[in-house]
Formats: C-alpha cells, sequence, structure tokens
C-alpha cells in the first residue's frame, strides 16, 4: 500500500509540474531555399514563438552564421527564457545557415559575407518574401534585423549600407572588416541611414582598432546606437554572452 501511494505521489507531482510548465517555442528542422541570385540552394531554420498562430506582426531577426548561434550561442533557450520572464516581446528568428546543405564540410561564408550583391538580394526577394509568407511577421524594414559575428558582423555592415530598405536593426558583434577595406569610408560618405546598430567587440585579439574606428565615424554621424567592448578575445566568450543585451535592445519590455 506505501508503495502504491508513494507511486500516486509521485505522479501527481509529475503531473503538476507539466502543467506548470511555461510552453517552449519551436525550432524548425533545416528548410531548404533555393536561390535563383546565388545559383545554389542554401538552408534555414526558424525559431517560432509560442502562441505564433495567435500573435500578428511578429519582428523578424535573421542570423548569419546561424548554425553558430543555434549550437554555441544556445540561442533557443535564451529566446524562451527571454520571453518568458516578459523581458522581451515574442520574436521570430530565421537562422541561416552559411554551408553547402549538401555538403556541411563547405562554408560559404567568405563568398557571401563580403558585400556580396548577389546575397543581399537573396535575402531581399527571396528568403525575406518567404517568410512573411509562410509566418505572422510584421513585414517592412521596421520589424527586421540581421546579425552575424566576424565575417558575419562585416555583413551586417554591408546589409547596413546596401539593405537598408529592408533592415532597421544592424547588429555587428566582432566584425571583421579587413575584407572589404572600403567599409569605413563609406559609412564616412554616406548621408545617415535609417538604422539602428548594435556594434560589439573584445578588448584584445579581436579586430578591435578597426571596431573603434568605425563607432567613432556611427557617433559622428549621429546614428542610434548601442556599444559594448568586453573583455575577451574573438571567440563565444565574448559573443554569447551579450546575446540577451541584443534581444533585449531591440524587443525589450518594461516588464
Amino acid at each position: 500500500m506505501k508503495q502504491i501511494v508513494c507511486a500516486l505521489l509521485l505522479m501527481s507531482v509529475a503531473t503538476a509540474s507539466i502543467a506548470t510548465d511555461p510552453p517552449k517555442g519551436e525550432l524548425t528542422r533545416d528548410i531548404l531555399i533555393k536561390s535563383d541570385h546565388l545559383g545554389y540552394s542554401l538552408q534555414y531554420r526558424v525559431y517560432i514563438p509560442s502562441g505564433h498562430d495567435d500573435l500578428k506582426n511578429l519582428p523578424v531577426m535573421y542570423v548569419t552564421d546561424g548554425q553558430g548561434y543555434i549550437a554555441n550561442g544556445r540561442m533557443r533557450a535564451l529566446l524562451d527564457q527571454l520571453i518568458e520572464s516578459g523581458k522581451i516581446n515574442p520574436v521570430l528568428v530565421v537562422f541561416v545557415d552559411a554551408r553547402n546543405p549538401s555538403n556541411l564540410r563547405e562554408n560559404r561564408r567568405n563568398r557571401q559575407f563580403f558585400c556580396n550583391p548577389n546575397y543581399v538580394s537573396f535575402f531581399k526577394d527571396e528568403l525575406i518574401p518567404e517568410i512573411d509568407r509562410t509566418y505572422n511577421t510584421q513585414p517592412d524594414r521596421s520589424g527586421r534585423a540581421i546579425m552575424g559575428l566576424s565575417y558575419g558582423g562585416l555583413n551586417s555592415a554591408c546589409f547596413g549600407l546596401h539593405a537598408h530598405d529592408s533592415f532597421e536593426g544592424i547588429v555587428m558583434q566582432s566584425p571583421a572588416m579587413h575584407p572589404v577595406s572600403t567599409i569605413h569610408q563609406a559609412y564616412q560618405d554616406s548621408v545617415r541611414l535609417p538604422i539602428n546598430i548594435f556594434l560589439s567587440s573584445g578588448d584584445r585579439r579581436d579586430n578591435e582598432d578597426r571596431t573603434r574606428r568605425l563607432r567613432d565615424i556611427l557617433r559622428e554621424k549621429g546614428y542610434p546606437m548601442h556599444y559594448v567592448e568586453v573583455p575577451y578575445a574573438h571567440n563565444w566568450n565574448n559573443w554569447r554572452p551579450l546575446l540577451d543585451d541584443v534581444l533585449e535592445y531591440y524587443y525589450g519590455t518594461d516588464g
């Protein structure tokens, strides 16, 4: 009898625990998309916040090197945590994989991230329309941000220059800008563009001199910007702890 009572108690505790667990967002499997602009297929995964079907005008964050932000950035769990705690509003996140889906050992980031106009066109003409057709998104530039690190941060800088009609939020984590030597001058010479910037850097072995130079140009031009410098090098010890800062900067609530 005691064993039966104990078993019933354990079952009731487990049932209560399940009942009180807050709902989690969904992370899709890899989704394949063929790009005419690039001439090959890419894959991506989507974080869909809980209750998506009852939500409207969800902002969308596009993340390059998305596979790294999922595995090393642990971003899915962070999104659930921040949404559940009321620190950020629900957001849809598109994790774009930089690798060849037919051969994951082949990483295409170098050819994609160096201000490649075809990569910009892939987002504007192919990926964004597909996401807006499929999910309950806010289908305009003010609801979109793009984030990347290292060469992906350079890509975000390129999108700020060449895709500001599609993206308002521009997130650059430790941007490795040396492959595009004109990037600083392009921002210096342009009018102030309608973008809102999150820029971060480590303070050692992290291309920090180039990032500080970009920071100074952006400040002089009067850009809305949140700049963070942390005591780390070019690695996930630098980038992962800043992801909540990024999300709260763009999607934060008063909760």
